[in-house]
C-alpha cells in the first residue's frame, strides 16, 4: 500500500495535554509516581546560563503569552517578568511552582515556546537597534514550518519589526500584513511595466506601492522607469539583487539615488532585501530607507533558555535546592532602569539601591497564574513592542 503524504505537526490538544514532549519527561513522571513521590513540590526557574549569541549583553524575553496558555488550568502557580523585557545572563525569567509530577511533561513545550519566540524577538530587536528610525520589514516565514508562521510574525513584531508579511497575522495577531511583490509576478507578465501597473491598480490604495526593480534590467534603469511611470504613487523601490550580480550593494544604491535625484524623484524610498545581517545593514543604513529581512531573523541563533529546580518541598517546607552550576532558591528580580537589575532571594526583605538614588527598585517578577487561574491582564502585541522599543532607546542614553 502506498504511503499517503501528510503534514507533520502536533495539534493544539496534543500540546496542551502534554503529549508533545520529550520521552524522558514522560518516563520521569512515571518513575516519580511509581516511587510514591508525586506529592513532592518544586519551584522551577527559567533562565539563561549560556552566553547570548554574538557576545551580546542582552536578549528579549518573548513567548510568555503562549507559555501561559500552555500552563493555565494546570495545578501550578506561575511568576514571570513581563514579556518584552530585555534580560541578561543568569537572570530569572519565570518560576513555576507545583507538584513536579503535575507539570514535568510540560517542560519541553514550555521551553520550546519561550526559546523560539525569544530567539526571533532578540534578533529582530538587535537589527532594529542598528536600523534606528529606518523601516524594518520581516518576511522570513518561508524559512520555517508553516505551523509556526503566526508565532514567528508575533515574535519579530514584538522585537521591533515595523511590518510582518504572514497572511494569517491579521487573523491571529490583529496586525495587517504588508509586503511588496516577488520576481515571479514580473516574470509571469513578461515585463516590469505591466506587472507594476496591475499591482498598483489592485493594491495601490491598500498598501504602500513599492516596485521591485532588479528583475530584467539594470537596477537604476528600472528604478527610474518606475518613478517616471507612477510619480507620486510610487512610495519606494526594492532591491533584491542576487549576490552573483551584486558586486557592491552600496555602490548600486548610490547610483540609483543619484539617478532618481537628478531626475526629480528625490522622495522615492529605497528598500534593500536579500541575505541581510548586521554588517550589511551597518554598511547601508545611512543611504537606505528600509530593510527587508527574512532568514537571519526567522532562523535566529538560539537563546538557550533552560529550566531547573531551585527549591523543593517534600512536605516540610521550602528548601533551596538545585544542581551543580546553578544558583539555588527562588528569586525576585528588581529593576531600576532597563538593564539595571538586582536579583534577591525570594525571602529577602532587603531592597537594592539603584545607581541613581532617585530611582526606585521595582520587583518585576509578577504572579500570572495562581493554581491554574490567570490572575494578571496581558498586554497587546503593540504594547509589548512599544515596551521593547522604549528599552532599546534607553540603551543609547546609558
Amino acid at each position: 500500500m502506498k504511503r499517503v503524504p501528510r503534514i507533520y505537526l502536533a495539534n493544539v490538544d496534543e500540546i496542551l495535554n502534554g503529549e508533545a514532549t520529550d520521552i524522558y519527561f514522560l518516563r520521569t513522571k512515571n518513575v516519580i509516581d511509581a516511587a510514591g513521590l508525586s506529592n513532592v513540590k518544586v519551584r522551577m526557574e527559567v533562565h539563561l546560563y549560556s552566553n547570548i549569541p554574538g557576545g551580546a549583553e542582552w536578549a528579549v524575553y518573548a513567548g510568555l503569552e503562549e507559555a501561559l496558555a500552555l500552563l493555565k488550568d494546570k495545578p501550578v502557580t506561575v511568576y514571570s517578568i513581563p514579556e518584552g523585557t530585555l534580560f541578561t545572563r543568569k537572570m530569572p525569567l519565570m518560576i513555576v511552582e507545583g507538584k513536579y509530577s503535575d507539570f514535568a511533561t510540560f517542560e519541553a513545550p514550555l521551553l520550546g515556546l519561550l526559546r523560539f519566540s525569544s530567539s526571533i524577538a532578540t534578533k529582530a530587536a538587535a537589527l532594529k537597534y542598528i536600523i534606528g528610525n529606518k523601516t524594518l520589514l520581516f518576511f522570513g516565514i518561508r524559512s520555517l514550518h508553516p505551523a509556526v508562521y503566526p508565532a514567528a510574525d508575533r515574535a519579530a513584531f514584538i522585537g521591533g519589526a515595523d511590518s510582518i508579511s504572514g497572511a494569517l497575522s491579521e487573523k491571529y495577531l490583529g496586525i495587517k500584513p504588508q509586503g511588496t511583490m516577488p520576481h515571479a509576478l514580473i516574470l509571469v507578465f513578461g515585463n516590469q511595466k505591466e506587472a507594476w501597473e496591475w499591482f498598483e491598480k489592485i493594491y495601490g490604495k491598500e498598501t504602500k506601492f513599492i516596485a521591485l526593480v532588479d528583475t530584467l534590467n539594470d537596477e537604476k534603469v528600472e528604478a527610474l522607469m518606475a518613478a517616471q511611470i507612477f510619480g507620486k504613487k510610487l512610495w519606494g523601490i526594492r532591491l533584491d539583487t542576487p549576490s552573483s550580480r551584486r558586486g557592491s550593494m552600496r555602490d548600486i544604491v548610490e547610483e540609483i539615488k543619484w539617478t532618481l535625484d537628478i531626475n526629480g524623484f528625490r522622495d522615492v524610498k529605497i528598500v534593500v532585501s536579500g541575505g541581510l545581517d548586521e554588517n550589511a545593514i551597518l554598511s547601508l543604513r545611512d543611504i537606505v530607507d528600509g530593510f527587508g529581512v527574512g532568514t537571519s531573523i526567522a532562523m535566529a541563533p538560539s537563546i538557550d533558555l533552560s529550566m531547573d529546580i531551585v527549591e523543593i518541598n517534600r512536605g516540610d517546607g521550602w528548601i533551596p535546592f538545585t544542581k551543580r552550576g546553578k544558583l539555588a532558591g527562588a528569586k525576585k528580580v528588581y529593576s531600576c532602569r532597563p538593564l539595571e537589575y538586582y536579583i534577591k532571594y525570594w525571602n529577602s526583605k532587603e531592597l537594592p539601591v539603584c545607581r541613581n538614588k532617585e530611582d526606585k527598585p521595582i520587583d518585576i517578577m509578577k504572579k500570572y497564574i495562581e493554581n491554574g487561574r490567570l490572575v494578571e491582564d496581558l498586554p497587546s502585541v503593540e504594547e509589548i513592542r512599544s515596551y521593547v522599543l522604549s528599552q532599546l532607546r534607553y540603551i543609547d542614553t546609558k
